[in-house]
């Protein structure tokens, strides 16, 4: 009986923490908009702290001081990034929507093209089968035509919330001064106030999700800034050279979140970019899109190993010791 008894309370227990689980992540999801600014500000903080140790250790500097010197000079690369994508993209958003009519013009008049050659003598393909090949492309067009409307309309709308996002803003550098300049206050009322144990396992914790983690994480995001930034460069080069490049950071913003997701790459943007723009007859800019595509991934698989290696071996080495960590 007490053998069943035990089974049965086990049970329950692994059913109460899977139920608390799911509340946790809902909760989490639902109160988003409420401590993102923080784990924002948290990751600025990781990024920037290796520079304020450089800084106190080099310079002889408090940890106040130095975290205020990197503070004052990360906080203003920050807001002049954020003034000119935000002026850039608003601005490139209402001539893509002004322009957007042209576009899908054009986009359909591609489509006709390759259509009309399936047509041909040389293929001959069945009207049926051309009747679900054109259905589809033209839904296909529709679908991604009324999506992008939708999603830059709210960009330019979301001029609106400029006072919501300076206040997310204002509590991001509140939060990011104080993980600079309190760390050390913030850990020692941390081990203060939860039990020894806790802070064993926590510590336990953190550093081993640190180790398998961030070193993945800290690489993967250095390959997509890295391909980010060439793709910025290289097609704001094409858009001074006069191709017609005319929305160069919105294109470059694409590249890159798509280079974030898992299996797809650059080229999935980039390839057909430049086919359809061959197709459309701008032989030039079709060229030069596919070599910027070559440039990228050349780049790519020649940083990728390095980086990935040092990442891991940096990640080890820093998180290898709880104690480190927590100084």
């Amino acid at each position: 009986m007490s053998k069943e008894l035990t089974y049965w309370t086990s049970f329950f227990k692994k059913v109460l923490i899977v139920i608390f689980a799911i509340i946790g992540i809902w909760l989490s999801i639902k109160l988003v908009c409420f401590y993102l600014p923080f784990i924002i500000a948290f990751f600025i903080y990781l990024i920037i702290e290796p520079l304020i140790k450089k800084l106190m250790n080099k310079f002889k500097l408090t940890r106040k001081t130095s975290s205020i010197i990197v503070f004052i000079l990360t906080f203003g690369i920050i807001i002049g990034i954020l003034v000119w994508g935000i002026i850039t993209i608003i601005s490139e958003s209402s001539d893509l929507l002004s322009n957007f009519n042209y576009y899908y013009e054009q986009a359909n008049s591609i489509i006709h093209n390759l259509l009309s050659k399936f047509n041909d003598e040389k293929i001959n393909l069945p009207e049926n089968v051309l009747s679900t090949l054109r259905d589809n492309a033209f839904s296909m067009l529709e679908i991604l035509s009324e999506y992008l409307q939708s999603f830059f309309t709210k960009i330019i709308s979301g001029i609106t919330k400029i006072p919501i996002v300076a206040i997310y803003i204002g509590v991001l550098v509140l939060a990011l001064y104080f993980f600079c300049t309190d760390k050390i206050y913030m850990l020692d009322e941390l081990e203060h106030h939860l039990p020894e144990t806790w802070m064993k396992r926590l510590t336990k914790h953190v550093s081993e999700i640190m180790k398998i983690l961030g070193g993945y994480v800290k690489a993967q995001l250095s390959l997509i800034f890295i391909s980010f930034i060439i793709c910025l460069i290289g097609l704001y080069i094409y858009h001074f050279m006069g191709l017609n490049v005319g929305f160069p950071l919105i294109m470059a913003i694409a590249i890159g979140f798509v280079d974030a997701l898992p299996i797809l790459g650059t080229g999935t943007i980039m390839i057909p970019w430049g086919i359809f723009a061959g197709l459309n007859g701008d032989l030039r800019l079709g060229i030069a899109i596919i070599t910027l595509w070559i440039i990228v991934t050349l780049i790519r698989q020649f940083l990728e190993p390095k980086i990935v290696s040092r990442k891991y071996r940096c990640s080890s080495n820093i998180y290898s010791d709880c104690n480190v960590y927590w100084v």
